[in-house]
């Protein structure tokens, strides 16, 4: 059997070999904040509360939204109401409880509860929304206006490697990673568990998507330096770790 050390990523023996005394948590420096800092000339947009956004829910229950759950490309031309995208935004990383300046409770699990993604939101056809790119404020419960993005269909699918149904979304959520809010704590460590939390995020995506009538299809398959680019990022501190079209379903989910 060949030896193929890049499997070694997929282990934690790496811990073994970890000297936790020497993180920023354990010399004494401040964790990141748990948001970082938005600012816009265009005034941030409150998102529905859960009075207004649970309305949109379908009557089934969980081993039905289980059973039913599938990766969906095809979507209809109907808008994704904007009930629903709060609902979204709400599932994968939305926050329960704040604790404190640099530590928050979230509908996801994240190793050490650092949550080392910003979401961002390419809203193409959204009601009430205008098409650009917006970025998901957790704190306040908001979106942000972060650009216009001309010609958004081509410039999604040419930064997906020709997948064209990621442009013909009516929203693409995107999770950028700022890896430091988990190399805080666990260093070395820290890239094998983000991977494993922005796993968590994409399912809570496909089990609300099924809940709204909507679909999804996780991708990690897009070009790096495009994706950075177009959301404005510097693709060290913070860069694109995974990507997910959203659309209203061509029928009714079937329960299974």
């Amino acid at each position: 059997m060949d030896n193929r050390p890049e499997r070694e990523f997929l282990k934690d023996s790496l811990r073994k070999k970890t000297d936790f005394s020497k993180t920023d948590q354990n010399m004494g420096i401040h964790a990141p904040p748990v948001q970082k800092p938005f600012s816009s000339e265009k005034p941030t947009i409150k998102l529905a509360v859960r009075d207004l956004w649970k309305k949109m829910i379908r009557d089934v229950t969980l081993d039905e939204l289980i059973a039913s759950r599938k990766s969906r490309r095809r979507y209809s031309e109907k808008p994704l109401q904007f009930e629903e995208l709060s609902f979204l935004l709400w599932a994968t990383q939305g926050i329960r409880r704040k604790v404190n300046e640099y530590t928050a409770y979230r509908n996801v699990p994240s190793a050490g509860a650092r949550h080392s993604f910003e979401t961002y939101v390419f809203a193409r056809n959204v009601q009430g929304l205008d098409q650009g790119l917006y970025r998901f404020l957790p704190l306040e419960n908001e979106l942000g206006f972060v650009k216009e993005v001309p010609d958004m269909k081509k410039a999604l699918s040419e930064a997906s490697f020709g997948q064209n149904f990621v442009g013909l979304s009516a929203a693409v959520f995107v999770w950028s990673c700022i890896p430091y809010r988990t190399e805080w704590r666990y260093g070395q460590t820290a890239y094998r568990v983000i991977l494993m939390d922005i796993g968590h995020v994409g399912q809570n995506l496909y089990l609300a998507c099924e809940a709204v009538g909507a679909g999804t299809c996780t991708v990690a398959a897009y070009d790096q330096e495009a994706m950075d680019e177009l959301l404005g990022l510097d693709g060290q501190e913070e860069f694109a770790v995974y990507l997910a079209p959203v659309g209203k379903a061509l029928s009714i989910p079937d329960v299974i």
